[in-house]
């Protein structure tokens, strides 16, 4: 770019950035988690922005709540600072401008470089972080695989491109393991990785160690645990665009999102903040609209462009998978994969409970041969399991049920096969199943 167009496009950015009028008020009440803003209920909108203080000071907060006397704003900072009579001006929307270039880089949920790797090239086009999702008859069908490489989940849990599907865990059971691996998937354009909430040393330790460090077609969208819960909530949403900017170019996306419950519990604080109030387990109503207005908007864009195939961590408090936000989020998904404490603990990783996770698009995966084997070998291990105490007490006796021996040989076999290291990858997990059943 020569010095003439770079000068043209600084001036373009200018223009388009700095308002015509400039709408501002001052703040009335600070808080340790907000700011009341006098003067400016009659022109502000839920989400808007307000930069408070001088420009230079880089404080801007969101708009939760507006009433007669004053507007509430949940700053972007980790605390809210300044003082009584500190100026604030409205600035309208949050906008981001997704550019191609973004991919290899690390970016804060404002959408700002924080990888040391120079200033972000900007798109010309504007976007809304609160998007909508495709109307539903526009929408292109889901039925093309998706395969992870990783082998319980291609076997008993399939993906299709474009599928949003659930991975349900407590905490220390596997999840960012499984996450790490499923994130080398291939067949993908790009990665969208959102770690929301996540603590700062896992970070470098996930974008280095499960991505061996290849970084070239992944944009990461961080928000750690110790910023603000605006950030928090923010980052998502800023992850969710991005990948909708690379899918509406045709592109196939890979969202990983970790984790949804920590969005979840940062909308909570915000919805808080605001004056409403907690109707299960603190939870906020606006909490439970706002997870499928996020989620849905992943999935497949429009006939004749990209999809976006979700895959979205539930962090399940008290290991309670009927807790409120893990069964709204269970019932958004196309399927959830159950990670399961009992079975770590035997040391089988991924600890995916097949009997509990279910892909509701597996069909359009499975052969009629797969669907068939796969229901057979649910059936051994189920019965494999709930016998398992009557065998531990010598209740039984082999001969005496058909079914049952078959499950107590062939069942070891199946968990054997199903266990894989982070780094290894399946190529294909029915031809690997095969051969562990018929291996002596």
């Amino acid at each position: 770019m020569s010095a003439l167009e770079t000068l043209r496009h600084n001036l373009a950015l200018a223009h388009r950035n700095l308002p015509l009028v400039r709408i501002t008020g001052t703040v009335s009440e600070i808080a340790p988690t907000h700011y009341r803003v006098r003067g400016l209920s009659p022109f502000v909108h839920i989400g808007e922005i307000v930069t408070l203080g001088a420009e230079a000071d880089g404080r801007i907060g969101e708009v939760v709540h507006i009433d007669d006397a004053a507007v509430t704003v949940k700053p972007f900072q980790a605390v809210a600072s300044g003082g009584i009579g500190m100026p604030a001006s409205l600035a309208g929307p949050l906008l981001i401008h997704p550019h191609a270039g973004w991919k290899g880089r690390v970016l804060d949920a404002l959408s700002r470089p924080i990888d040391d790797s120079g200033a972000l090239p900007s798109g010309d086009l504007g976007v809304p972080v609160d998007g909508s999702p495709v109307t539903a008859l526009r929408r292109a069908r889901v039925n093309k695989p998706a395969r992870t490489g990783v082998r319980v989940i291609d076997a008993f849990v399939p993906v299709c491109a474009g599928q949003r599907i659930g991975v349900f865990a407590g905490s220390g059971v596997g999840k960012s393991t499984l996450l790490s691996m499923l994130a080398r998937a291939r067949g993908f354009d790009t990665v969208v990785l959102a770690l929301v909430g996540e603590r700062g040393r896992e970070v470098r330790e996930f974008l280095e160690d499960a991505l061996k460090g290849d970084r070239s077609n992944v944009v990461a969208v961080i928000a750690t645990g110790d910023e603000s819960a605006a950030m928090r909530r923010l980052a998502p949403k800023t992850a969710m665009t991005i990948a909708e900017f690379f899918r509406d170019r045709g592109e196939s996306v890979l969202l990983i999102m970790d984790s949804v419950t920590r969005y979840a519990h940062a909308a909570r604080e915000v919805a808080l903040s605001a004056g409403e109030p907690a109707v299960a387990r603190g939870y906020a109503p606006s909490v439970f609209s706002d997870l499928p207005k996020l989620l849905e908007r992943a999935g497949p864009g429009a006939v004749d462009s990209g999809f976006i195939t979700g895959v979205f961590a539930v962090l399940v408090d008290g290991d309670d998978h009927n807790e409120p936000v893990a069964d709204a989020i269970r019932g958004t998904l196309d399927g959830h994969i159950v990670l399961d404490r009992a079975i770590a603990d035997e040391g089988r990783y991924p600890a995916v409970n097949v009997l509990a996770s279910v892909s509701r698009l597996a069909d359009q995966v499975w052969t009629p041969e797969e669907r068939e084997l796969v229901l057979k070998l649910r059936s051994m291990i189920a019965r494999f399991e709930e016998t398992r105490d009557l065998r531990l007490m010598g209740g039984y006796q082999a001969g005496q049920d058909p079914e049952l021996d078959k499950a107590i040989a062939f069942v070891p076999k199946i968990y054997r096969c199903m266990m894989q290291m982070p780094g290894t990858t399946s190529a294909d997990a029915f031809k690997e199943l095969a051969a562990a059943l018929h291996a002596e």
